[in-house]
């Protein structure tokens, strides 16, 4: 299966590193490319990064990548989920890789205590210190959170920015979807949640704006946006998923791309006006 990618703007085309499942059960990241971000992908024929042990990854694989260009550092940072070998249960947690070429890579020390997952680090430093999104499992509770770091070594000033539970529809946890965009209205945050019901969970996709330069809470849709509909969201590895970790701006047509993933099984692709989205956002 192939899903949950991660995009970027690279080299004048829309560049995904996506999460490609093989039939042992064991994630990789490969890469495709496109012009246009909708058409035409180009994709390798060999997979771009993999667990690698000798950094602590367990052989179960890289999911779920999100991919910020650094400004500070002037590189692209990779955060994906990697499992913990040589943990007890090998839980999830968080690598950090980086890279400016997406041909070599390297890894950062891991950034948090695992279970920890769905994060991404803000493209911009806020007074001199670099902002993580990340989701641990904290008391039971599965709320997004943000840290902060001066080196991405030592980390601190944790806090939850979105809690589960805002309404019934993400009332059993919420996770950060693609990387924060940064607005003239705030950074976007487009993000998942989660409902438990009799047949199982429902995936789906809301938003929020935070405010660019305090990163407080601004605006949160009360609503989901986007839920599974189409048979390919609704049936698959993992039944009534839709699951972003990748979006681009156009900014020729202010088009936003969203990519996501689809009952875990196929990569799909919403697209909608950024200023239609951001007026919705400042009603609520």
């Amino acid at each position: 299966t192939v899903f949950n990618p991660g995009a970027i703007k690279f080299n004048d085309e829309v560049l995904l590193l996506v999460r490609v499942k093989d039939r042992q059960g064991y994630s990789h990241l490969t890469c495709a490319r496109s012009k246009d971000g909708k058409t035409n992908w180009q994709i390798d024929s060999k997979p771009t990064l993999e667990a690698d042990r000798s950094k602590g990854e367990a052989i179960f694989g890289l999911e779920d990548p999100r991919i910020v260009w650094l400004e500070k550092r002037q590189e692209y940072v990779i955060s994906c989920v990697s499992f913990c070998d040589g943990v007890a249960d090998e839980p999830p947690g968080v690598s950090l890789i980086t890279t400016k070429d997406f041909f070599s890579f390297k890894r950062l020390d891991r950034p948090l205590i695992p279970p920890n997952k769905d994060a991404s680090l803000f493209p911009k430093t806020f007074k001199g210190r670099y902002a993580l999104i990340h989701r641990p499992i904290v008391e039971g509770r599965a709320d997004i959170w943000i840290s902060f770091s001066p080196d991405l070594k030592n980390w601190g000033d944790h806090k939850v920015l979105i809690p589960a539970g805002h309404r019934s529809w993400d009332e059993t946890k919420v996770g950060l979807g693609p990387q924060p965009i940064e607005t003239t209205e705030g950074w976007l945050i487009i993000y998942h949640g989660v409902r438990k019901t009799a047949s199982g969970s429902i995936y789906r996709i809301s938003m929020s704006l935070l405010d660019l330069d305090t990163l407080q809470l601004i605006h949160r849709s009360m609503e989901w946006v986007l839920g599974p509909k189409e048979d390919y969201e609704r049936v698959g590895d993992v039944d009534d998923v839709v699951f972003p970790c990748g979006a681009v701006v156009n900014k020729k047509t202010n088009e936003l791309l969203i990519y996501y993933g689809a009952a875990d099984s196929v990569v799909g692709l919403a697209i909608a006006d950024l200023d239609e989205i951001i007026a919705y956002l400042k009603t609520c």
